[in-house]
């Protein structure tokens, strides 16, 4: 199932999940679920979708300035950047299909910030993962967590969505948080 979706590496452990020791998805499995009431328009899906955008960059600018090390400052700000890049993808594709032709700054003024990507608050992922802010792998390790937590919501999102256009922008954004997470492991093995 899984190399069916596009990952490379798949490792099958004896024994199931029962016998996986490290991170996993967290969480009742209707979590963040809510931000959607599945009837959603497809603008309606990318405003969604940039205001757990927003909180995950807002969460990385506030540990850059947290975080006493420079090579972690710089870590954060990277991955701010990214999700900077990412929330313009979401604006552009808005544009795209909306008749309303806005502005960055009246787009964001739609947008409502309710919690990060994955469905969390920042003290909730702060509580459960419990990183080493100082440590650049602890870093790498929590944005993978967030973003796999992501990956988790979009899927289960997906399946929750009636209209097929929103359901078609929810499994691409579900793809590039897959995406994110390749890019998040490359980066972990170059440290």
């Amino acid at each position: 199932m899984l190399s069916g979706n596009g990952f490379k590496k798949v490792f099958n452990v004896t024994g199931g999940i029962k016998a996986w020791h490290a991170k996993t998805a967290v969480g009742p499995q209707d979590l963040g679920v809510d931000l959607f009431c599945g009837k959603e328009e497809p603008e309606d899906v990318l405003t969604v979708a940039y205001s757990l955008e927003q909180g995950l960059r807002d969460f990385y600018m506030t540990m850059e300035e947290k975080a006493a090390r420079s090579e972690v400052k710089d870590l954060f700000a990277r991955l701010s950047d990214i999700e900077l890049k990412h929330q313009m993808s979401i604006y552009l594709a808005y544009n795209e299909i909306s008749n309303e032709g806005l502005s960055k700054e009246n787009f964001e003024k739609k947008v409502e910030k309710k919690a990060m990507e994955g469905g969390l608050s920042t003290r909730e992922y702060l509580d459960i993962f419990k990183p080493d802010l100082g440590s650049e792998t602890d870093v790498i390790s929590l944005a993978m967590s967030i973003e796999a937590q992501a990956l988790d919501l979009y899927q289960r999102v997906s399946s929750k969505i009636l209209n097929p256009h929103s359901k078609d922008i929810i499994n691409k954004i579900a793809n590039e948080e897959k995406a994110h997470l390749a890019s998040l492991g490359k980066l972990m093995d170059s440290l």
